[in-house]
């Protein structure tokens, strides 16, 4: 029995990361609860020339599910019943499930996670819901992945880093390794999203390991 896996996209740049991360986890079965920052739907637009609708009656997550990026070989492969496991949270209803620890989940992901949500998790400071759900797992002692994205990296930033740490959080930089084969950005991306479902305990054959033949 498995239970919900929480996404939220918010504005740092690499969304290409977070579009394969859902096609990967619809594709596996997994029932998702997705947010979207406003600044995250800008990184979007301006990276994916994607134009999303965050409303609850507008929003259509087909064209961010089924996306595919320019330079990509990979087609995704999507189940017909995918849009019946995306459950979209509009990121000020704090009457969504995920904001309440009684609603169980079996972890949480802000890929990317850009710097100011960082610093509001690693805080407390709560003022949206993905800040909320993000509090909530940390309570919870749930797993929370924070995909960062940002070089160089300030005392503060690092400081935010060690807090949200030290509260339980993984803190996942988007730093792909190039050990595994590489052979085009795909293999990178991959890479990236095989180390998040390892986080999330969820098996995956997305790159080639260190020490398999």
């Amino acid at each position: 029995m498995t239970r919900p896996l929480v996404v939220a996209i918010t504005g740092g740049s690499g969304a290409v990361y977070a579009v394969r991360l859902l096609q990967v986890l619809l594709a596996s079965g997994r029932e998702v609860f997705l947010m979207l920052s406003r600044s995250g739907a800008d990184v979007i637009r301006q990276e994916l020339k994607l134009e999303l609708n965050l409303s609850v009656a507008g929003f259509d997550a087909e064209p961010l599910v089924t996306y595919r990026s320019p330079w990509s070989e990979s087609v995704p492969e999507l189940p017909d019943d995918w849009r019946e496991r995306l459950t979209y949270a509009a990121i000020d209803d704090y009457f969504s499930p995920i904001a309440s620890g009684s609603f169980l989940t079996d972890g949480m992901v802000v890929c990317p996670c850009s710097g100011s949500t960082l610093s509001s998790i690693a805080r407390a400071a709560s003022s949206n819901l993905v800040h909320r759900a993000a509090e909530v797992h940390l309570k919870e002692r749930r797993s929370l992945v924070l995909v960062t994205r940002e070089t160089p990296l300030s005392v503060i930033a690092l400081e935010n880093m060690t807090l949200a740490a030290k509260a339980g959080a993984t803190l996942l930089p988007a730093m792909p390794g190039w050990y595994h084969g590489v052979r085009g950005l795909d293999d990178l991306v991959d890479f990236i999203v095989a180390r998040i479902l390892d986080q999330l305990g969820i098996e995956n054959h997305l790159m080639q390991r260190w020490g398999e033949a």
